[in-house]
């Protein structure tokens, strides 16, 4: 497969694909995973003329292998858990409940770093799509999906540049509706598939929520 120029092409491409399902406009929400997702969710939501929120997840990483995840806590206190990293290390519950507690502090921290003031937006009754760069193992955005359940949206897509085809095929099952613009195989990592795929910052989530503030109720962007 062509690999995308970096997020933002990313961005533009999964937007072409979400107007085809979903057409623009009306009652849709876009929330992004911080911190990849947004300049990803932030061309979805230009492109279907909608607004841009952040949905706050923080991976769990195993202790000593720390890029490793055994699971991701999302906003409402939900925790889902990577099972078969948990048995496979013999994770103790203690090393769990203390990487859950620090990174609840830290998705507390960076939710009031990217809102700036700003409420979260109204979930209830709306068609949310639910937008990160990329699915490998899926556990961050498991978490956000479980949790986003609890505010009652009509509907959750999840919509993702590039995928792991067993992990799309899952989401499948839990989402209304999945959206994964590519599904290669052999899949290794997200990052694999992009030319640039340079960590994004703070400044620049809050630099583009702050822009799609501004931008909210404007015209769609042709694709």
């Amino acid at each position: 497969m062509q690999m995308f120029r970096d997020r933002v092409d990313a961005g533009r491409a999964l937007g072409q694909r979400l107007r085809v399902l979903l057409g623009g406009g009306g009652d849709l929400l876009v929330l992004a995973l911080p911190r990849g997702g947004v300049p990803v969710g932030f061309e979805v939501a230009r492109i279907l003329g909608v607004p841009l929120d952040v949905f706050m997840v923080r991976k769990l990483g195993t202790p000593g292998h720390e890029e490793l995840a055994m699971g991701a806590i999302a906003t409402g206190g939900v925790t889902v858990l990577n099972g078969s990293v948990v048995r496979r290390l013999g994770i103790p519950q203690s090393a769990i409940a203390a990487a859950a507690e620090r990174e609840t502090r830290e998705l507390a921290r960076r939710e009031h770093l990217f809102r700036e003031g700003r409420p979260p937006a109204r979930v209830e009754g709306r068609t949310v799509v639910l937008v990160d760069d990329g699915l490998a193992t899926g556990s961050t955005m498991r978490a956000a999906l479980r949790a986003l359940r609890q505010q009652k949206p009509a509907r959750i897509v999840v919509g993702v540049p590039v995928g792991a085809p067993e992990t799309c095929a899952e989401f499948e099952r839990e989402a209304d509706a999945v959206v994964c613009v590519h599904t290669p195989a052999p899949f290794y990592a997200v990052g694999q598939w992009f030319e640039d795929f340079t960590q994004t910052t703070d400044d620049e989530v809050r630099e583009l929520l702050a822009r799609a503030a501004q931008e909210e109720g404007a015209a769609p962007v042709a694709p």
